[in-house]
């Protein structure tokens, strides 16, 4: 039988036919009749025969040269992580290295010790856990024995007193050493950092890419510790939000979408890349029926900006103008027929501010309830949000503002000093 288990293919040669060499002659064994033997009409079958034992072989051949070029090509991709396991240290590590999950592990395992649980001890309330909000923080610095922690505003809000508790159960008591609700950012500290976990390694938000495999660590319902990994779902995300809780969106907050898990006591926790760097603070979630994978965190470098300034200064200093506006054309709370005439608006104006309540340079720049404010600056004023931004983004403390709005019907200008707000 041949290599194919068929006679066709058959390696085997005729006794017949098989030359034996003799010195320098060829001589043809018994049975045969010399020349004429090499000329019979079953000889074209041998060279057939040679023809295909040679497409064959070249078959096998450039199978075998296919499969080691395909091993060739797919090496490169796992050789740094078999060199990143050292030299000596055998199949066991070189496979570990390999393994897809294992940056999360080491990631994890780098972070984890620098988040803490927060315990907010409200006014009023005792100081049994059970009575208290729970939330989360991030060590993010050490320096001269003491401990900071950065977490989100709404976590240490209305707090009488506040806890941290470490990932070994460790708990300290700890200082607001400020807070900034536009921007739902407080800084804490610990007077003694002895028993307190490493500072987290700052990262940079503003190389994240959209699909990059993201790290939530919090404190979710008082678990403590808790780890989701998932994506970034979006790297810029502007969502408008009400500071006041009042359901108007008076401001935009820029956050990171990420579809890992975040959950109630997950804010002011650690996101964080597979280099094990801090790249934001979770600080919210969309949660609705039918909703799922839409968690949100303020990108680091955001959030550095206002850290920086409460560390400076216990809070971060805008200009205050001092009024308490609804829109005019607020689609979540219109004002009804009966209201809009109260306001004496000629028919032209349809969208502005209105004014419920003048206070600070506002209110002595003689401005009052329901005056409608239409422009700043001759720029157009629309809404709350862009009388907002326009004063945090275009304006610092100690300038002056030109105001136009409307006062029963009358168009009217005023200038104002914008002040720092008080306490």
């Amino acid at each position: 039988m041949g290599l194919f288990g068929d006679d066709f293919y058959s390696t085997k040669v005729s006794r017949r036919a098989e030359p034996e060499q003799k010195g320098k002659l060829q001589i043809i064994r018994p049975g045969g009749r010399g020349r004429e033997r090499w000329q019979n009409p079953r000889k074209s079958r041998s060279g057939f025969s040679s023809t295909v034992k040679v497409a064959v072989i070249s078959s096998v051949i450039s199978s075998i040269v296919t499969v080691t070029l395909f091993s060739f090509i797919m090496q490169p991709s796992a050789l740094p992580l078999a060199n990143a396991a050292g030299n000596g240290g055998g199949g066991t590590q070189t496979a570990q290295a390999a393994d897809p999950y294992d940056r999360i592990i080491q990631a994890a395992a780098k972070v984890r010790p620098s988040v803490v649980s927060i315990v907010n001890h409200k006014t009023g309330s005792s100081l049994s856990m059970e009575d208290s909000a729970l939330g989360s923080g991030v060590i993010f610095k050490k320096e001269d024995g003491k401990a900071y922690i950065m977490t989100n505003h709404h976590v240490v809000e209305g707090a009488s007193d506040l806890e941290i508790v470490t990932v070994d159960g460790e708990t300290h008591k700890a200082k607001l050493v400020g807070k900034d609700r536009v921007s739902d950012i407080a800084v804490l500290s610990v007077q003694d950092d002895k028993g307190i976990g490493p500072a987290a390694e700052l990262g940079d938000s503003s190389k994240l890419q959209r699909g990059q495999t993201v790290l939530a660590i919090g404190n979710p319902l008082g678990l403590g510790g808790t780890l989701t990994s998932g994506i970034v779902s979006y790297t810029d995300r502007i969502l408008p939000v009400s500071i006041n809780q009042d359901g108007v969106y008076d401001w935009e907050q820029n956050v990171i979408q990420t579809d890992a898990a975040i959950n109630e006591g997950n804010s002011g926790g650690a996101l964080a890349d597979l280099n094990g760097k801090l790249v934001g603070i979770n600080t919210m979630k969309i949660s609705d029926t039918g909703v799922e994978g839409l968690g949100f965190a303020i990108p680091m470098n955001e959030v550095m900006k206002t850290v920086d300034s409460l560390l400076l200064n216990g809070k971060v200093s805008r200009p205050y103008l001092g009024v308490y506006t609804v829109d005019l054309s607020n689609p979540y709370a219109p004002l009804d027929d009966e209201q809009r005439k109260d306001l004496k608006l000629p028919s032209h104006v349809d969208s502005g501010v209105v004014v419920l309540e003048a206070s600070g340079p506002a209110s002595d720049a003689g401005m009052k309830l329901n005056d409608v404010i239409t422009e700043f600056d001759g720029q157009k004023i629309t809404s709350t949000l862009d009388l907002r931004k326009y004063l945090y983004d275009k304006k610092k403390i100690g300038d002056t503002i030109e105001i136009t709005f409307y006062r029963d019907g009358n168009a009217e200008k005023v200038s104002v000093k914008l002040t720092d707000k008080p306490e």
